[in-house]
């Protein structure tokens, strides 16, 4: 009987979108403050908005209040979104590759509201996705949607249990490392992505070494 191809749980900014949290502390400065948000750590208003906790209004009226900040609606999320980078072409057709070959793909991204929406709606421009980045993969789970968010042990477990996958046969690519701690306490094959690898550079490297951990490096 042939082995099962691993499962793939791909995070999302870093991974497949590119990325620059500095993008959006330097807009938001512009605006009248810095704010607390970095990839390893941020304030609780982005925790709530990310759990689905806050409206987008409810969200925008907070980082007026609580960076004290001067600016509309449309000005605030353009300095939220401004974090958003490319998402290339050539990790998507990566993906397409895979699906094709028979794994199965899953995204578990920490997100809100306001990038889910800018970010399909830049997909459906480009690549001309009816659904955005749910288009190239079998399942996505936003942390906005399920009320739980990575690094806790929830929104894994939740994904796994939906997609009827086992932790050892999943493979999470992620950029994060208090969530590959996660991961890997759970039982789940990782690939750290680190700065510059991209995906396309370390993937296929860590299925050929499958099941055992891989560590990418430069």
């Amino acid at each position: 009987m042939p082995t099962k191809l691993p499962n793939l749980l791909f995070d999302f900014g870093g991974v497949i979108i590119n990325i620059d949290y500095n993008l959006t502390r330097e807009a938001m400065r512009r605006h009248g403050s810095s704010i607390e948000f970095t990839q390893a750590a941020q304030a609780e208003l982005f925790d709530l908005m990310e759990t689905g906790r806050l409206t987008p209004e409810e969200f925008r009226q907070g980082l007026r209040k609580h960076y004290q900040l001067a600016a509309t609606d449309p000005e605030l999320d353009a300095a939220w979104n401004a974090m958003l980078l490319d998402v290339p072409a050539e990790r998507l057709a990566l993906i397409a590759e895979l699906r094709a070959q028979g794994h199965q793909t899953a995204l578990l991204s920490n997100t809100n509201q306001i990038h889910i929406e800018e970010i399909n709606r830049r997909l459906r421009e480009q690549y001309g996705f009816g659904h955005g980045i749910a288009d190239c993969l079998d399942r996505v789970f936003y942390s906005q949607e399920v009320g739980w968010r990575k690094p806790g042990e929830e929104i894994f477990r939740h994904a796994l249990e939906q997609m009827n996958w086992k932790a050892e046969e999943t493979l999470f690519i992620e950029d994060s490392p208090q969530h590959i701690e996660t991961a890997r306490r759970l039982g789940l094959r990782t690939l750290f992505l680190t700065p510059p690898l991209t995906l396309q550079d370390a993937l296929p490297a860590a299925l050929r070494a499958f099941p055992r951990e891989y560590s990418a490096s430069v």
